[in-house]
């Protein structure tokens, strides 16, 4: 009987020294930031407007097929506006790069850090993440579906959350017509 114990305490040692020291094997897939797409759309009360905004770096963690983690890392001083053209575009693009909006002298990058990722059905994935924008970090939670090296996944963005107040329907109620929706959107297509 004593020598049962010690075996089943032997053994139960070596398995714990043995998964204590076991890593799990974790798969970083760089994003390819030439063939990825990140387009972004604004609403205002009378319209809306949309563009692009260039991944500077970006990684999604794998554990074989299954999705673990990921992290990517947005230039803002990339931001474009892509439905409309010459002045009226520069000048957009300037006040989006101004402090009105996403300061991008001061804060020239965004960044966005998967916390948990769980199965949500074939390929797909919610995600609870940490997006980091003018230098205030929220959680956001959003789904992502995996095929082969190609990623999609779109993020809905509570931009008062980040400090972006211009024109906020939300904050400042007498602007009728003139209000910015306070949610803006992120479409990225992502290869890998």
């Amino acid at each position: 009987m004593k020598n049962t114990i010690k075996t089943l305490a032997l053994a139960t040692v070596i398995a714990f020294i043995t998964f204590s020291f076991t890593t799990v094997n974790t798969d970083k897939k760089e994003i390819n930031t030439e063939k990825s797409k990140v387009i972004w759309k604004g609403y205002k009360v009378t319209g809306s407007h949309e563009g692009t905004i260039t991944i500077k770096s970006g990684s999604l963690h794998f554990n074989g097929e299954v999705l673990t983690g990921g992290e990517f890392v947005m230039d803002m001083t990339s931001i474009n506006t892509t439905d409309i053209s010459g002045n009226m575009k520069d000048k957009l693009d300037a006040h989006l790069k101004n402090d009105d909006f996403f300061s991008v002298n001061a804060h020239p990058t965004a960044s966005l850090v998967f916390k948990d990722v769980k199965a949500s059905g074939k390929n797909a994935y919610t995600i609870i993440g940490d997006l980091t924008i003018k230098g205030k970090t929220n959680p956001i939670t959003f789904s992502i579906s995996i095929y082969g090296n190609k990623a999609t996944t779109s993020l809905k963005i509570d931009r008062t959350k980040y400090g972006i107040e211009y024109k906020s329907a939300s904050i400042f109620e007498s602007l009728k017509d003139k209000a910015i929706y306070d949610e803006f959107d992120l479409v990225a297509d992502l290869e890998f």
